[in-house]
């Protein structure tokens, strides 16, 4: 797999409440990811860009939300996450320091 489709599938990490728990209490981090990406594609991506080693990959894809806007009906664009669990010693550290 070339780089360029590594950097392309990692899109940006999700931080909020519940990402931050699973983090702290089971070793994982999600990410937003490219929605056609599979679980290796994924895997690798991250031990590479992040320098540690991945025990699993769990993926779930979310349904974007129907919108109305006066009398027509729309919906916003879905998501695909990515739940990363690293292997016991390892860590990803987003703010750099």
């Amino acid at each position: 797999m070339n780089q360029e489709r590594l950097m392309s599938i990692l899109l940006e990490p999700r931080v909020s409440e519940k990402s931050t728990m699973v983090a702290d209490k089971n070793n994982q981090f999600v990410f937003k990811v490219a929605g056609n990406a599979n679980k290796q594609e994924i895997k690798r991506a991250v031990e590479k860009m992040f320098a540690v080693e991945v025990a699993s990959v769990q993926v779930c894809n979310i349904k974007g939300k129907t919108k109305l806007t006066r009398s027509q009906q729309g919906s916003r664009q879905g998501l695909k996450k990515a739940y990363v669990r690293l292997k016991p010693g390892f860590d990803i550290d987003f703010l750099g320091a």
